[in-house]
């Protein structure tokens, strides 16, 4: 005959309808179910807000768990230790008694144990003949075999809620360095843009972001930094790819400049260039030398070479020459051809006048140095006048690129442009 369990705790404690409850969850068990209470045990400490439980009470778990001498609980077994209070506190890390009891009254209001207590509220077990407990007074470890499947569950849910928890946090983190460093790039780089507005936007978000937000919370911060985030990346993604079209479009405006007539009439022998170039002397009152290859070993060599013939190419380059080129830039900025000087400062209204971006002009510059860029600059904007060229700012930059590689004549383009000038005028 099994023993009967009595269910009411000694002196004045009182029985509530929670005590009732985890007595019927103890006698719900499955009697083939086994649990290691370690592993319960790990469950319980993960899931000790949803439960209910503090620290200190499942330090007095685990040293409850610790008198059982069994690692696996089954569900058909009794589960009752009964140590005194000295030995408990011993294993609880030297907790006082009076707390000890405080914290055991948690662990029962949690329906972790249930009170198993003798008429005089002592613990111990009554050993049968045989040597097998027949009775035992002290602790139920019962509903933690029942509930864990349970128990299991929660921690489960926790450990899920952390992980989002923390998904939610990189995202965050994530999302405010790449707003912070793509709007950098575009005020950097001039990308046309309300850079500003979207900066502010970027931090009136963040100002509602509160220090120890719930995941809830930063997952709605995130939302709206999503909306930011693909706003200012796809910005910066369609100036790219501007960028690249316009690159291709000066390649292809590089290879129609390469093979049209004006270049193939000067690329003809010697003397027939030379006769050109006498007939322009009377209209420009100075005679073009001819270029001359340069040539060199290595990449600094190279460089050397292609930076020594901008240089010589501004020999062959008059300013009435350019002026009869850029008859169209003459007209929009009257003085700009009255020297060399007026020439060299007119960078920036020429730039405004084409679109083209002030770092292709400092490129330029760095490149074929400042007489060839700025009359560089006014080919690409009286080309621009001329609809010869789509995008003033990709032409500019393939000028600098042949320059940078020692191929960029701009004097054949000039004189080439200069008879096309007086051939309409005629």
């Amino acid at each position: 005959m099994a023993p009967q369990m009595f269910v009411t705790p000694f002196g004045q404690r009182c029985l509530d309808l929670g005590h009732v409850a985890s007595q019927l969850v103890a006698q719900s068990a499955k009697p083939d179910a086994i649990v290691h209470k370690w592993q319960i045990f790990k469950a319980i400490r993960e899931a000790r807000e949803l439960v209910g439980a503090t620290d200190r009470s499942l330090a007095i778990l685990h040293a409850l768990l610790s008198f059982h001498p069994e690692t696996a609980l089954s569900g058909d077994g009794e589960h009752i230790v009964w140590p005194s209070n000295d030995h408990l506190a011993s294993r609880a890390n030297g907790m006082p008694v009076s707390t000890l009891r405080r914290h055991i009254a948690v662990l029962v209001d949690c329906g972790l144990i249930i009170r198993r207590d003798s008429p005089n509220g002592k613990r111990f077990a009554r050993k049968a003949q045989d040597g097998k407990t027949e009775q035992a007074f002290g602790f139920d470890l019962s509903p933690i075999v029942a509930r864990a499947d349970e128990l299991l569950g929660l921690a489960q849910t926790v450990q899920a809620e952390k992980r989002a928890l923390r998904s939610a946090k990189e995202r965050l983190s994530l999302y405010r360095r790449d707003i912070t460093k793509m709007i950098e790039t575009g005020v950097r780089e001039g990308v046309p843009a309300d850079w500003p507005g979207h900066q502010a936007a970027y931090q009136s978000i963040l100002a509602r972001l509160p220090r120890g937000a719930c995941r809830e919370i930063i997952d709605a911060i995130d939302a709206e930094l999503e909306v930011v985030h693909t706003t200012v990346r796809d910005l910066l993604a369609t100036f790219v790819k501007t960028e690249i079209l316009d690159a291709n479009a000066a390649q292809d405006e590089r290879h129609i400049q390469d093979t049209a007539p004006s270049d193939i009439v000067e690329s003809r022998d010697n003397q027939s260039r030379s006769n050109d170039r006498h007939a322009h002397m009377s209209a420009f009152g100075e005679e073009a030398s001819p270029e001359k290859p340069c040539g060199g070993g290595g990449v600094e060599q190279d460089r050397k070479a292609a930076r020594k013939a901008a240089d010589s190419e501004i020999l062959n380059i008059t300013l009435p020459l350019v002026k009869q080129a850029c008859p169209d830039v003459a007209g929009a900025l009257p003085d700009i051809f009255a020297s060399w000087s007026s020439l060299r400062r007119a960078n920036q209204p020429l730039c405004r006048m084409a679109y083209i971006n002030p770092q292709v002009w400092e490129d330029a510059k760095s490149q074929l140095g400042d007489d060839v860029a700025i009359i560089a600059l006014a080919v690409t904007v009286q080309r621009a006048f001329n609809g010869d060229v789509k995008n003033a700012g990709a032409y500019m930059r393939g000028l600098v690129q042949r320059g940078a590689k020692g191929e960029l004549f701009i004097s054949r383009s000039l004189f080439a442009m200069a008879k096309n000038t007086l051939g309409e005028a005629s």
